[in-house]
C-alpha cells in the first residue's frame, strides 16, 4: 500500500483535531506506520518564530507539507490537522505530495464559536487575537477536496466512518483491523509519549 498524506483543513473548532486523532489511531490499528502532525505541536517545535500573518501562515503550512512529503518518502503515512486557510498554499502541497487527500471539515463559524472551549473566538472578537481565521482573517474553503465532512450536522462517528470508507475504497488502508492491536492500549501509549514530550517542552498539554 502506498503512503499518503491526509490533511484535515477547516476553521478553529471545526473538528479537525478530533477526527484526525481518530483516523490516525485507526490507521495504526490496521497495521500501518503513521504520524499525527497537529498544527499546534508543529508551531511549538518548528515554527515558534512565526506569527499569524498570511506570509507566516503560508510558511508554516509549507513546512508541514514538506515534513509530510519526507514521511511519505520513507513509507510513513502523515495525518495532518492544520487550518491551512489559503487555497494557493494547500494546492502547492498537493503538487508536492504524490498521494494527497484533503478532508474539509465544513462547519459554520457560528457553530465553531459555540464549541470553542478556550474562548479564542471571544478574544478575537474583542480584538485581542489579530489575524484570527474566520473573524479578522479569511478562510478560503477548498474547491475540490477529496472528502467533505459536515461536522455541524454529522456525528463524529458518521464523519469518521465516511473517511475510513474512502481510504479503504481507494485501497490506501486494509479493510480490517489487525486483531492483535487494541485501540485503547494504542491510545494509552500515545498519551504517555505526548506527556513525555510535553514535560520536555516539545508539545502542548493534552492532545
Amino acid at each position: 500500500m502506498k503512503p499518503f498524506t491526509i490533511w484535515f483543513t477547516g476553521i478553529s473548532g471545526s473538528g479537525k483535531s478530533t477526527l484526525s486523532k481518530r483516523v490516525y489511531l485507526e490507521i495504526k490499528c490496521r497495521g500501518l506506520k503513521a504520524e499525527l502532525l497537529d498544527g499546534d505541536i508543529i508551531r511549538t517545535n518548528f515554527s515558534q518564530e512565526l506569527g499569524f500573518t498570511k506570509r507566516d501562515r503560508d510558511i508554516n503550512v509549507k513546512r508541514i507539507g514538506f515534513l509530510s512529503w519526507l514521511l511519505n518518502k520513507h513509507g510513513i503515512i502523515s495525518v495532518v490537522a492544520a487550518i491551512a486557510p489559503y487555497e494557493e498554499t494547500r494546492n502547492l502541497n498537493r503538487l508536492l505530495i504524490p498521494n494527497y487527500i484533503e478532508v474539509f471539515c465544513n462547519c459554520p463559524v457560528e457553530i465553531a464559536e459555540k464549541r470553542d472551549p478556550k474562548g479564542l473566538y471571544a478574544r478575537a472578537r474583542r480584538g485581542e487575537i489579530p489575524n484570527f481565521t474566520g473573524i479578522s482573517d479569511p478562510y478560503e474553503p477548498p474547491k475540490s477536496p477529496e472528502i467533505v465532512v459536515y461536522t455541524a450536522k454529522e456525528t463524529i462517528e458518521e464523519s469518521f466512518n465516511r473517511i475510513i470508507e474512502y481510504l479503504v475504497n481507494q485501497k490506501l488502508i486494509p479493510n480490517k483491523i489487525k486483531q492483535k492491536i487494541v485501540p485503547e492500549e494504542l491510545e494509552k501509549e500515545e498519551r504517555i509519549l505526548r506527556e513525555y514530550l510535553k514535560n520536555l517542552g516539545f508539545a502542548r498539554k493534552g492532545w
